[in-house]
């Protein structure tokens, strides 16, 4: 046989397949992350405990507290027998145990005063603006210069706010001279811990792969911020003061639905929508640091002296913006190498 090329003729030339003919392949369904970790951190933050729990844990507390008290009385009383000289150092021990446990009991009380001294302010200076009480408004001021004094990073301001008060003809205009020489550098340093904590959120949910890390993590750092922008405020909450003013910042964002977070509040940084398309992980700490920014805000509204004029009101996208940027160059960066 002849050794060459085989012709092989095929009657229906229509029959034969076309690559353009073939049908799309479908784009199997994107998980867009949802930022799972600030969600139960602000659930298990708000979640207020029943009534039955609560008269539990006070039992519980009595009890326990009882108990200790009566084990530590027999305790010295024993040693005192015993030996008196060791049994009046345990006393002795004792006594400044519950010495340090009132000091530690009234700087709770004295933080929680604090903060509701900056509540007081805030509703004052409200009522002021809505009856346009002109002496209202100067108490409101003079209660926040007393309240600075202290503080020497507002000394400019209230130079400048003596300086320019007289001036002011209605109320209106001199809670807003306040606000700006006085309350505008604290919103600078409010904002500037905000956007740390949604960038140290962002980075250990994108690069922790434990499964309750994250949780932990966004919610000592949402505590950590609250206290923070508290104290950045004058507030200075204690241990109880802070765990309130958190439990009140994250109920209303549950109930107002504002821990759900969607493209649009990272288009800003993103450049579209594309969530879906990034990794799970990193996708999962743009949304949960965007969700910090956006409790930080709840905290700053929460903590702030003077309520925030609608127009001038913090946005949390660009904050996100601020804080979130420079991971997202980062990432593409990394994915480019």
């Amino acid at each position: 046989m002849a050794k060459g090329p085989v012709l092989i003729e095929i009657e229906d030339s229509d029959a034969v397949p076309q690559v353009a003919d073939a049908p799309p392949v479908p784009d199997g369904p994107v998980a867009v992350p949802q930022g799972a970790a600030m969600q139960s951190a602000a659930r298990i933050a708000g979640r207020k405990p029943s009534r039955l729990s609560q008269l539990f844990w006070s039992l519980l507390g009595a009890i326990l507290t009882a108990v200790l008290s009566m084990a530590a009385w027999d305790f010295v009383n024993g040693w005192i027998v015993r030996a008196p000289i060791l049994g009046w150092v345990f006393a002795g021990l004792m006594g400044a145990f519950v010495l340090v446990l009132l000091v530690v009991a009234l700087r709770e009380l004295a933080a929680l005063r604090r903060l509701a001294r900056i509540d007081g302010l805030r509703h004052a200076a409200s009522d002021a603006l809505e009856r346009d009480d002109l002496a209202a408004a100067r108490a409101v001021t003079d209660r926040l210069d007393s309240m600075y004094a202290a503080r020497p990073e507002t000394q400019w301001g209230r130079t400048r706010l003596a300086e320019l008060r007289g001036d002011q003809m209605d109320a209106a205009g001199l809670l807003a001279l306040a606000e700006v020489e006085l309350i505008t550098p604290l919103d600078q340093a409010a904002e500037r811990e905000v956007e740390a904590a949604a960038r140290q959120v962002a980075t250990v949910t994108a690069l922790v792969p434990l499964a309750l890390a994250d949780v932990v993590a966004a919610l000592t750092a949402n505590l950590r911020m609250i206290r923070r922008i508290a104290e950045v405020y004058g507030g200075r909450g204690g241990v109880v003061g802070s765990w309130r003013l958190t439990r009140a910042v994250m109920t209303h964002l549950v109930a107002t639905g504002a821990v759900a977070v969607g493209d649009d509040m990272l288009e800003p940084i993103l450049g579209g929508s594309i969530l879906g398309k990034l990794s799970r992980r990193f996708g999962e700490g743009l949304v949960n640091g965007a969700l910090t920014a956006r409790v930080g805000v709840a905290a700053m509204e929460v903590c702030r002296p003077l309520a925030y004029d609608p127009q001038n009101r913090p946005r949390a996208r660009r904050l996100v913006k601020q804080a979130l940027g420079g991971l997202f160059q980062t990432q593409r960066l990394e994915n480019r190498d």
